[in-house]
């Protein structure tokens, strides 16, 4: 098992920035297509994408096994031209409900890559936390670019054009990264066992079910924050930058200075244990999520960075305990499986959003958020020590019988 070419590395990359950016775009535009569907109000219609997030979680689990049986470099060609082809569809809506539909069939191509690219982007690699470092900051400057490009594409051509325009862009890499991709000798499942840490089957299922446990209330943080955060920056920053397209570019840069958090915390993962190094991330989210719910202007700005930087940091822990403890056989299966169950709940962030800030404001928001970030410290703390882990397994594997944890 080799490593990804240095051309579909790079295609790997852009495919990640790719699906955060097509699951924003309908979070950015959400006023202008209000307005021309005839919502009096954005909230009204943040409903109706729920079902793309919904699919984004639920689509991972058979696109993980597809990933594994029939082989990763076809799903790959496939996410990234149905991805494009489902935003040509959502440009092409009339009404809420053909909307809500397209948006549906995106986030179910969009489900695709983190079951089958993250897996295919670290196989091979000697240093797996550096690489998920490289491959989530390119994710998340999707969503920065989600937050620039679709407010600039917006003042120029109107909300359609932001979907049509990255559409045409993703099908043009699937067929460019159908050309590059070397053929796959054998699908992951049939090939030979790889290298994974050797753990006791209740300390596997206990890392698995804290992994799963920790990435919902992860997920549900970054569903908020990022559906929600150019609409908080609007209200927040009224009076002092009301241009959408500035407004969009701040955000962008919130969401690129952030982004440096996953190469910093992924290169730590190699060299430190990862429990203490979640918890301290998650520890930090809820006083600083506190702060931003009675802020505003520059002050609420600053927060907003560093409410962001805590919440990217966190999201590459979840694919380094897979790479530690997983196979790479059954990689793009154990990913999509604890996707459906995080995502799949997740989704329900995009739902409550607006009646949520509708009903109490963004300050109730903020707040239910660090009560979230607490949940997920708690969460983190019950990962198992490593130390004790690899004692563990060396009890196992001389004395068959389980050590202590």
């Amino acid at each position: 098992m080799s490593a990804p070419t240095r051309p579909v590395f790079l295609l790997l990359n852009l495919g990640h920035a790719l699906d955060h950016l097509f699951m924003l775009i309908f979070a950015t535009a959400v006023t202008s297509i209000a307005a021309d569907f005839g919502f009096a109000r954005w909230e009204d219609l943040m409903p109706y994408g729920v079902g793309a997030f919904f699919l984004f979680g639920l689509g991972s689990l058979p696109a993980g096994r597809l990933g594994d049986v029939w082989g990763r470099r076809p799903m790959m060609t496939v996410f990234f031209i149905g991805l494009g082809a489902s935003a040509l569809l959502v440009a092409c809506t009339r009404n809420a409900w053909q909307l809500a539909g397209a948006l549906a069939l995106l986030g179910a191509f969009a489900s695709i890559y983190h079951p089958v690219g993250i897996p295919m982007v670290v196989q091979g690699s000697r240093r797996p936390g550096a690489v998920i470092g490289i491959n989530g900051l390119a994710g998340n400057l999707g969503v920065a670019l989600a937050a620039v490009l679709t407010g600039l594409l917006m003042q120029a051509y109107g909300w359609r054009a932001a979907f049509v325009v990255p559409g045409v862009l993703a099908m043009a890499c699937g067929l460019l990264f159908w050309r590059v991709a070397p053929a796959e000798m054998a699908p992951p499942a049939r090939r030979a066992a790889g290298a994974a840490a050797a753990l006791p089957p209740a300390l596997l299922a206990r890392a698995f079910v804290v992994m799963t446990a920790a990435a919902v209330s992860s997920s549900l943080l970054f569903n908020f924050s990022t559906n929600g955060n150019a609409r908080l920056l609007a209200e927040r920053l009224q009076g002092t930058i009301d241009d959408p397209a500035r407004l969009g570019m701040l955000l962008a840069a919130v969401y690129a200075a952030a982004s440096l958090a996953q190469l910093v915390v992924g290169r730590l993962i190699d060299r430190m244990r990862i429990k203490r190094l979640y918890l301290c991330i998650a520890c930090a989210q809820a006083p600083l999520l506190l702060l931003a719910a009675f802020s505003s202007g520059w002050t609420l700005y600053a927060l907003l960075l560093g409410v962001m930087v805590c919440i990217f940091g966190a999201i590459p822990f979840t694919d380094a305990l897979i790479v530690r403890y997983v196979d790479d056989r059954m990689r793009s299966r154990a990913t999509g499986m604890r996707l459906a169950v995080s995502f799949g709940i997740s989704s329900i962030a995009v739902w409550l959003l607006g009646p949520v800030v509708k009903a109490g404001g963004f300050a109730t928001l903020l707040m239910i958020m660090a009560g979230i970030s607490v949940c997920t410290a708690a969460i983190v703390a019950w990962l198992p020590e490593e130390q004790r882990t690899a004692n563990s397994a060396m009890d196992l594997a001389q004395t068959g019988k389980p050590g202590r944890c």
